[in-house]
């Protein structure tokens, strides 16, 4: 008797769930709790929602968070809902997801505070904005917005208030309207973070905006703890995306998983926004959170990026010096996100002719856990729009990954402007895919599929490469691509070939 052979293990794809420019009409959790279905059906399993803590107005995206206990539940800043939405909303949204088999991961933005309710006066030095260990002023005392009582709150889920040496730095004098870094000092032992906890970018990047959280303090410590516990009584989540972790202290965000693993047993998913090109200043950082840990893939992001405004750009080093290729199991691999969109980082952004190939090259391949964007899924609002991205054939991607991209994967990256690759598939999943690319002129691979598909006729599931490829009998076809495109091919007769071209884009519809 053979050992039982296990089912394989299903792709799963994230998909960040919101946008920098989404309208601030307050529906947002509901368009998502809508969408819901059409998104476990085109193969995300995983929502990152935004930052749905209680801004600095019932405009503000959550970055500028001011109070971490209201998920829209209080008459505070402006009024009671976020952006987002109110607490209700928030809730029926992550229910209906949690009932389909969709997970939500948060987006815990944990360095700072921004609206405080009252001004306080404290001692500071102004620093150095460029070398934030260079002191550029005596000390001497300022009036910041540093206090935070919650009034609308109380007491209700924390006891916690904030005052000026809660924080490490504040960027406004409201005694003179001077906009500066100011260094809180307090006693002899209050600084910026040590120097091994957060970025040496800028001298030392604790300080990054608005009234920046001092994790050295036992109080300020223990109540961003308890929120992650009380956060995840409010809402069932899979796990947590973290804002801006190059300035704020990683022993702090250590003990913070820990207690959450801890908690609830089964680890969640962690990844960290640790925006930057240097992949050794990545893997130091993987190594210090004991790889337990994830971080998005910002080298490949530039790397598409670069590829996309280089004419007949060398495509067989598209993967070259990236976090999925070093380090796949820690690799979240993404095209865009709010960070990145045209007019926000144009040394990252990717023109649009190469997104349909960027995301074939993280959907359809075996390493790294894709993240798809919302704005190129739905389309991106406000004064620089964009309809959704590559013509309408990311849904179609996303699902071919979830359907057949599995198995054992061989690579035909042998021509600069035209690269290929095949998953041969499982014995469960036992379709298999061949995909080729070119960011020139037309494309053709005579690629191995495996002499078990001799005679399939394959067809191209995005619609774009032309006719059918029959299999010989040596389990080879001869596969083509458009210029500046791609096609996916796939037995015509596999199954699920007739859900793709379902996608509602439309999220905005009355």
């Amino acid at each position: 008797m053979g050992e039982e052979q296990k089912p394989t293990p299903e792709n799963m794809t994230m998909m960040q769930g919101f946008e920098w420019n989404v309208p601030d009409d307050h529906k947002h959790w509901t368009r998502l709790e809508n969408a819901m279905s059409s998104l476990k059906a085109t193969g995300i399993d995983n929502v990152w929602v935004p930052p749905g803590c209680k801004a600095s107005s019932p405009s503000g995206n959550g970055y500028d968070v001011y109070d971490l206990y209201d998920l829209g539940e209080f008459d505070a800043k402006g009024g009671v809902g976020t952006k987002w939405g109110t607490k209700d909303d928030l809730v029926k949204m992550v229910k209906k997801a949690n009932e389909i088999g969709v997970g939500i991961y948060w987006d815990a933005v944990l360095n700072h505070k921004a609206a405080a309710d009252h001004k306080e006066k404290c001692r500071v030095q102004e620093v150095d904005e460029e070398d934030r260990t260079k002191t550029i002023s005596d000390p001497y005392e300022i009036n910041g917005w540093l206090g935070f009582d919650f009034k609308s709150r109380g007491n209700k889920y924390s006891q916690q208030k904030y005052h000026w040496y809660h924080f490490t730095g504040t960027d406004y004098n409201a005694d003179n309207n001077k906009t500066s870094i100011y260094k809180i000092l307090g006693d002899d032992t209050k600084d910026w973070a040590d120097s091994d906890e957060v970025d040496g970018e800028k001298g030392n990047y604790d300080y990054l905006m608005f009234a920046d959280l001092d994790y050295d303090h036992p109080e300020v410590r223990k109540d961003v703890i308890d929120w992650g516990t009380w956060l995840s009584k409010q809402v069932i989540l899979k796990g947590i995306r973290f804002d801006a972790v190059k300035h704020f202290s990683e022993e702090f965000l250590r003990e913070f998983i820990t207690s959450l693993n801890q908690r609830f047993g089964e680890p969640w998913f962690f990844v960290g926004e640790f925006w930057k090109d240097s992949l050794d200043d990545m893997h130091n950082y993987l190594e210090r959170m004991n790889h337990k840990f994830s971080l998005f893939d910002a080298p490949l992001v530039y790397n598409f990026s670069k590829l996309s405004k280089t004419e007949n750009g060398d495509l067989t080093k598209v993967f070259q010096d990236t976090l999925v290729l070093t380090k796949p199991v820690n690799a979240v691999t993404l095209v865009m996100n709010h960070d990145t969109q045209p007019y926000q980082a144009l040394e990252a952004a990717i023109e649009p002719f190469f997104k349909p190939l960027a995301y074939a090259l993280i959907l359809l391949r075996f390493d790294g856990y894709p993240c798809i964007f919302y704005g190129d899924l739905y389309g991106i609002k406000g004064e620089h729009p964009f309809p959704p991205s590559c013509g309408g054939a990311l849904p179609n991607l996303a699902l071919a990954r979830k359907l057949y991209s599995y198995g054992v994967q061989q690579d035909y990256f042998d021509f600069p402007t035209c690269i290929g690759w095949v998953r041969y598939g499982t014995w469960d999943k036992k379709f298999g895919c061949a995909i080729v690319m070119s960011n020139a002129g037309a494309g053709e691979k005579r690629m191995h599929v495996g002499e078990m598909h001799a005679g399939e006729k394959w067809t191209d599931v995005l619609g774009w490469g032309e006719g059918e490829v029959t299999i010989g009998d040596d389990g080879y076809g001869l596969f083509t691509c458009p210029g500046v495109s791609l096609s996916v091919w796939v037995n015509k007769d596999a199954e699920g070939r007739e859900k793709f071209g379902k996608f509602d884009d439309d999220i905005y519809k009355a």
